[in-house]
């Protein structure tokens, strides 16, 4: 605590959030792997899996559209730690005796751990709005570059974990586990992070949370296609596909997926190197959709791939991991953008409003996921993922064509 003294205001508050961000994440990833998994042992379908993550994803359309106006008018700190004392609740719930664990309460759980995730992430990334100026745009880029990037792999690192613990301590230990974590964590945020932190100045309007920012609607469907392409492949008919076709283990699959996720979030927190843009371009339409088209020619040669069957394994290996490291650069893009194009005051809700979005691809892409995996296969996902991804390239080109700080970024 010496050190965290002896630092920036900005940097140290920084700091504080981003350790919330992580062990939250940690534990968010762990708890999808495990509920993918414990339940597909049970003998559950691919399509009963996804609708266990029905009121997870729908919770996180709801609280994002709703958290933003919330963070405003109460302060970001207050939203986050809200979300840490919900996922620790939700964590306790799912380790009721088995013959409780009925899907009604395994989805009510799921739902509340979604509304629970969404807050976290939304306070986590409009707070870093309030740390840094409009004229240090490249600052920006990178921080929230860093905090998203080590967001999602510390969330590999949850697949990873809840792979490992199922095999090893099963369904029940490795809940209260990190709901313990996750209260030890709650306790430094309450602690140490700044009460008043993203509360908006003038009192929040409920009206205000549909945004009338053109820019920021139209980042916002593209993010919802963009992460609808992920999803409709990789939540559901991914962990089943290896596991039910290459006969994977459970801790080979989460073992797998971790990697990936892991290695998809140190590409996302060197975006500002690779598409270089760190400080005196900051990126906007050009990037957005040159990356889409990118990310569009990587899908097609997957989906082609397991079409005509053309080693299934390599095929997915290789190409997910291509898939993985160019979709790091678009969503790193796009969270670097919806933080610059929000309102100063009031941030949170253009940000809400936004992750609304990405809730809703999520969701879509999950039910989706489920549903064409089990009626049509993997490569079906993969066409549609294709579709999701043309259609993200194409309303990419609506958003503007300077970026509105580009004039003063140093």
């Amino acid at each position: 605590m010496t050190m965290l003294k002896n630092l920036s205001y900005g940097l140290r508050q920084y700091l504080l959030v981003t350790f919330n961000y992580w062990n939250f994440t940690i534990t968010d990833g762990a708890l999808r792997m495990l509920v993918v998994l414990h339940f597909y042992s049970l003998g559950y379908e691919s399509l009963d899996i996804a609708l266990l993550f029905l009121f997870y994803e729908f919770f996180g359309v709801v609280t994002n559209l709703v958290g933003g106006w919330v963070g405003a008018r109460l302060g970001l700190n207050r939203t986050m730690n809200f979300g840490l004392g919900l996922q620790i609740f939700a964590l306790l719930l799912l380790t009721v005796p088995a013959q409780w664990l009925t899907v009604p309460l395994v989805m009510f759980a799921q739902a509340l751990s979604g509304i629970a995730k969404d807050l976290n992430k939304m306070s986590a990334k409009t707070s870093i709005k309030k740390l840094i100026s409009n004229e240090q745009q490249g600052k920006l880029y990178q921080w929230v570059a860093i905090l998203t990037g080590s967001k999602n792999a510390l969330k590999g690192a949850g697949f990873f974990i809840g792979g490992a613990l199922l095999t090893l301590i099963g369904f029940r230990n490795t809940l209260f586990a990190m709901a313990a974590v996750l209260t030890i964590v709650l306790l430094m945020s309450l602690i140490w992070l700044n009460r008043d932190m993203g509360k908006s100045k003038a009192k929040a309007k409920f009206s205000h949370i549909f945004s009338n920012n053109r820019a920021i609607n139209i980042l916002s469907a593209a993010r919802m296609f963009l992460f609808g392409s992920r999803d409709v492949w990789f939540v559901i008919a991914l962990p089943v596909y290896l596991s039910s076709v290459f006969g994977w283990s459970h801790s080979e699959t989460g073992g797998f997926l971790a990697l990936w996720v892991i290695g998809y979030g140190i590409v996302q927190g060197l975006a500002p190197r690779i598409t270089g843009n760190e400080s005196h371009s900051p990126p906007g339409r050009k990037s957005a959709t040159l990356w889409a088209g990118a990310l569009l020619l990587s899908a097609l040669a997957v989906a082609l791939g397991i079409q005509r069957e053309w080693h299934p394994e390599l095929t997915i290996i290789i190409g997910l991991l291509v898939f993985g490291a160019i979709f790091a650069i678009n969503s790193s893009l796009h969270s670097y953008l919806i933080v610059s194009y929000a309102r100063e005051d009031g941030a949170s809700m253009d940000v809400g409003f936004y992750y609304m979005a990405n809730a809703m691809g999520r969701l879509i892409g999950t039910l989706l996921s489920g549903w064409l995996f089990q009626i049509s296969g993997l490569a079906t996902c993969l066409w549609v993922s294709c579709l999701f991804i043309a259609l993200t390239t194409l309303i990419s080109l609506g958003l503007p064509r300077l970026h509105p700080h580009a004039a003063s970024s140093p």
